[in-house]
């Protein structure tokens, strides 16, 4: 089904590199669930094929691939490994924000670029425990205060997903001489930047999203790379969309696994496999339905951010997706359940770990009630237009 979504050179140049990782994704993938471990190898593999830096621009020595080919990818990787696909993920989303914004000093961008081709990872670090989902607008309780020449940092971040990897994180921080929240690029080996291991769910097990801890950690004041005037707050940018490509992912390849199940299952009661039964086949279209219908959905949309003479009409898109896809993936697991039964329950069977993480969906951002409010909300004020074009 998603051949129909690879149009050029450069995507079928990555897929079949990808395609080329599947068994030993695969193949890891119980283990990094099982035992809650890091999927750092496959990590590596991604890194040392160039997978890392292919959403940075051309001018500054990447392939500049756009959205569109972020989700085709990650898709793909996700139905490999989601854990993998949703660590390198986050890598994808802060790389395409910063230089399509250019949220950065020229100069720093272009320091970053170098870092980046080289393999340097990075996610942003603004969760926190008391504050909640920073896209609802609390304010950090890190706090960022200046000194002679650098500004010492101090606080707890949780959710930093791919810690053990992550060469610098982008962490939100409170400047009280500027009453704003500021970003500081902090480097993985500052003194009194750890990672505290606290991430013990049953979700995305193998994302390593642990707590960042800083203790008065001191950097120059030039890592004070974003200060922006106006918080993003409920606007969602298109890189986001990393994640609803993720859990897509997931659902892929709960419906192969339930395809694959109906088509070999054959119970004595039957004179052939399951698959030949009406619930069966419901059951079967129904998931494809929704797969269809979710997939065509996200790539328009990943499709209109890239055409920059329609970015601009796009409003709550990006959530109607990430709202749409996660959902319909959790309800593509659970009919693939249903498909195989009990057996689904089983610790050896795959779709029980895909039940567990699809589910994670539902709380990365932005949030079901934020997107059904700003659509209401967007429906309310809109204003007639005089004209249509």
């Amino acid at each position: 089904m998603i051949n129909l979504f690879v149009k050029t050179e450069p995507q079928k140049k990555w897929m079949q590199k990808l395609y080329e990782k599947e068994t030993k994704f695969k193949n890891t993938s119980v283990q990094t669930d099982e035992f809650s471990i890091f999927p750092k190898d496959n990590i590596q593999d991604l890194i040392d094929m160039g997978y890392s830096s292919i959403t940075l621009p051309k001018a500054y020595g990447g392939e500049g691939l756009g959205v569109y080919e972020m989700i085709l990818f990650q898709e793909t990787l996700a139905s490999f490994d989601e854990n993998t696909a949703l660590s390198i993920g986050w890598n994808f989303g802060v790389v395409g924000d910063i230089f399509e914004q250019k949220l950065w000093k020229q100069k720093d961008l272009e320091s970053f670029s170098k870092e980046v081709l080289n393999g340097a990872l990075t996610n942003r670090s603004v969760s926190e425990a008391q504050t909640g989902s920073p896209t609802r607008g609390g304010r950090p309780g890190t706090n960022a205060v200046k000194k002679d020449g650098y500004w010492e940092i101090s606080g707890r971040k949780s959710f930093t997903t791919a810690s053990p990897v992550l060469t610098y994180f982008l962490t939100s921080a409170w400047i009280e001489e500027k009453q704003k929240v500021g970003f500081f690029l902090l480097h993985k080996d500052l003194e009194g930047l750890s990672i505290d291991e606290t991430w013990d769910v049953i979700s995305m097990k193998g994302t390593a999203s642990h707590d960042l801890v800083l203790q008065n950690v001191k950097v120059d004041e030039s890592k004070l790379v974003e200060l922006p005037d106006v918080p993003k707050g409920g606007k969602f940018n298109g890189w986001l969309l990393h994640i609803p490509a993720c859990y897509l992912g997931i659902a892929q390849a709960a419906r192969d696994y339930a395809v694959h199940f109906a088509n070999t299952h054959s119970p004595n009661s039957l004179n052939g496999p399951i698959s030949q039964l009406p619930n069966v086949q419901q059951l079967l279209g129904e998931i494809d339905l929704a797969l269809t219908q979710a997939r065509h959905l996200i790539y328009s949309v990943a499709e209109a951010y890239d055409d920059e003479s329609r970015r601009g009409y796009l409003t709550n898109e990006v959530g109607v997706v990430k709202h749409t896809v996660t959902n319909s993936a959790i309800t593509i697991v659970d009919k693939a359940m249903r498909i195989v039964g009990a057996k689904s329950l089983q610790r050896g069977n795959p779709l029980q770990r895909y039940y567990r993480n699809v589910r994670a969906g539902l709380h990365n951002p932005p949030a079901d009630d934020m997107t059904i409010r700003n659509l209401a909300l967007s429906a309310i004020e809109q204003k007639k237009s005089k004209a249509l074009f």
